[in-house]
């Protein structure tokens, strides 16, 4: 390599957007690592530690600014802060349902527009941002995770097409769970009504909220490093799908998702094997 690239990568104190700061400056490239703590368990020459907010917008764009002003150049975007709500759609309160809005889905938003004039100045660069299997099919207790990653997924394929000719590479990264706290000690919890106490129960085997969990413990999974991996190995390559599929058992509950929603469509008008002539 004899230019390092620049990342930028958001949520990256720990889990997936630590492996992937670990990894990126393993491979040469330098790393401006945006985090609500502003620290990071380890120093490294080519590793600038940044506080930011996601929910800010002001903040999102200075940290842009200051990413591209560090090296003069912006070359790798990674969009990754973001958690997960469990609650029915009926629990959820007004303020949780905007927090996780702002941060899954207005986050990325404002982190992409701040990076693209960079971008489009530069004649390159890519965007990164980290979906999961909750962002193609959705689940019972996750729905407003779900539509803050369905929300981020039509977005982000939106953007694709926008400024493909302007050199701009643009990929979703469709995660399936992996061995972090996300779903343990980093999981939020609505209020729970009892009404709903059956489906917690045969969901998760507990109708407790939030559900217990040992300190450090965390929701099992594909090693955040090798997802960590296949995303650097996608970005380095030429060319590649808009959705980059990763994780143990990712790919099957996608297709499970798919061939579901095509069997619902399936026997409606409009649908049926050879409609319309």
């Amino acid at each position: 390599m004899t230019t390092p690239d620049t990342w930028l990568i958001t949520g990256a104190s720990g889990g997936l957007g630590l492996a992937l700061t670990e990894r990126a400056l393993a491979a040469g490239h330098r790393v401006i690592a945006a985090t609500r703590r502003g620290a990071l368990p380890f120093t490294h020459p080519r590793l600038t530690v940044a506080h930011l907010d996601p929910v800010d917008r002001d903040a999102c764009r200075r940290v842009v600014e200051d990413a591209h002003g560090t090296t003069g150049r912006l070359d790798v975007v990674v969009n990754n802060a973001g958690y997960g709500l469990v609650g029915a759609v009926e629990e959820v309160e007004e303020a949780e349902a905007r927090a996780i809005l702002d941060v899954d889905l207005l986050g990325p938003l404002w982190i992409t527009q701040a990076a693209l004039p960079f971008l489009r100045d530069q004649g390159h660069g890519h965007i990164v941002q980290i979906s999961s299997t909750g962002g193609v099919g959705a689940a019972p207790m996750l729905g407003l995770y779900n539509a803050a990653k369905w929300g981020l997924e039509g977005m982000t394929e939106a953007l694709a097409a926008e400024v493909r000719a302007m050199g701009i590479r643009v990929t979703l990264v469709e995660v399936s769970a992996m061995d972090t706290g996300w779903a343990t000690s980093g999981m939020r919890f609505s209020t729970p009504h009892a009404a709903y106490d059956g489906v917690r129960e045969q969901l998760f085997g507990t109708s407790a909220v939030p559900w217990p969990s040992e300190p450090g413990a965390t929701g099992g999974g594909t090693p955040p490093v090798d997802i960590a991996d296949g995303i650097l190995a996608h970005v380095a390559a030429d060319d590649g799908p808009l959705r980059l599929v990763l994780g143990d058992g990712a790919a099957e509950q996608i297709r499970v998702v798919l061939a579901r929603r095509q069997q619902d469509y399936s026997g409606q008008p409009g649908f049926r094997s050879g409609a319309g002539g």
